[in-house]
C-alpha cells in the first residue's frame, strides 16, 4: 500500500469506530499490508487485495483467548 492509501484507511478506521488512536504504519517489508495500532498496542493487519480490477482493504484482527475477560 502506498502512502494515500495507507492516509485513506486509517481516515475510514477513525471515523467509522469513532476514535483518532487508530494509526497505520508500514510494516518492516514492502508488500500489501500495514500494521494497524489502537494507541500504543498494535491490533492487527490491512491487506490490499486487487481483484478483476476491484480494490479492496482487508481488516485482519486476531483475538487471543487469553486477553478475554473470564
Amino acid at each position: 500500500m502506498n502512502q494515500a492509501e495507507i492516509v485513506r484507511v486509517q481516515q475510514y478506521l477513525r471515523e467509522k469506530f469513532g476514535t483518532e488512536k487508530f494509526i497505520l504504519r508500514a510494516g518492516p517489508q514492502e508488500d500489501s499490508s500495514v500494521e494497524v495500532s489502537l494507541g500504543n498496542e498494535f491490533i492487527g493487519v490491512v491487506f490490499k487485495d486487487e481483484d478483476e480490477g476491484e480494490i479492496s482493504y482487508d481488516f485482519h484482527m486476531t483475538i487471543l483467548e487469553m486477553d478475554l475477560p473470564e
